[in-house]
């Protein structure tokens, strides 16, 4: 398998269950409904780790644009590579997002607010401040880029990786998810945010593309620092 193919699959499973978490606690009438920000953590948690032992062995596991470009800016992955590899993340995105509107296809219609419909798909703030947002996500990718460069330099034995990063992923969603739904990764909020726009969901209202840049250039400002100040403390 190619590995942006393999890519694909990571974040279409990363994207599948982790919106799918979201849509059981948040969309009307599901099994569920109202069980809270622990049930969303620890689903995203799961995915990210599901996703990185399904694909890590082919392509790295990414499944993150704002890794991938961290990771070429500092030497540790190919230039050449990063197109099809962003590709592929957005394309798997969109599928997962397909796949969770599938699975959740009667509940649509029971839920009224159509923030919560979105909030499936992508990610807001809960006090909108653009340049504070920004910030937000911008430290929570710092994080988790620099948080796995650490997981990957201890050189774990094999199937510890994965699931250490799933960790990283909760501590993040956990400690720093509250301002804004911690995108960290723009494949993940603006794939689905796409599938929002694009598919019948009835009374689902606006897409809220005045945000949809925070998630995209934040994460990719906060990878950056991440895997930069990893190289420059010699870690």
């Amino acid at each position: 398998m190619a590995p942006w193919v393999a890519e694909i699959i990571g974040t279409m499973i990363l994207i599948l269950l982790g919106d799918g978490v979201v849509a059981n606690v948040v969309l009307g009438r599901t099994k569920g409904q109202a069980s809270g920000w622990i049930v969303i953590t620890t689903g995203w948690a799961l995915a990210v780790a599901m996703a990185v032992y399904a694909v890590g062995r082919i392509s790295g596991a990414h499944i993150n644009p704002a890794v991938t470009i961290a990771l070429a800016a500092v030497g540790k992955f190919p230039w050449s590579d990063v197109p099809l590899y962003i590709v592929g993340q957005f394309i798997g995105a969109f599928i997962g997002a397909v796949l969770v509107w599938l699975a959740y296809y009667p509940h649509w219609a029971e839920t009224p607010d159509p923030d919560l419909k979105r909030a499936v798909f992508s990610t807001a703030p809960n006090i909108r401040n653009y340049p504070l947002n920004f910030i937000t996500e911008v430290i929570g990718t710092f994080m988790l880029v620099f948080g796995v460069l650490a997981i990957v330099a201890n050189d774990l034995p094999a199937g510890w990786t994965p699931l250490l990063v799933g960790f990283l992923v909760w501590a993040i969603g956990l400690s720093l998810g509250g301002p804004t739904g911690y995108a960290i990764n723009p494949a993940r909020d603006l794939g689905p945010r796409i599938a929002h726009a694009v598919l019948p969901i009835p009374g689902k209202g606006d897409s809220d593309w005045g945000y949809a840049w925070v998630p995209v250039v934040g994460p990719i400002v906060g990878g950056l620092i991440g895997a930069f100040l990893f190289v420059a403390l010699g870690m």
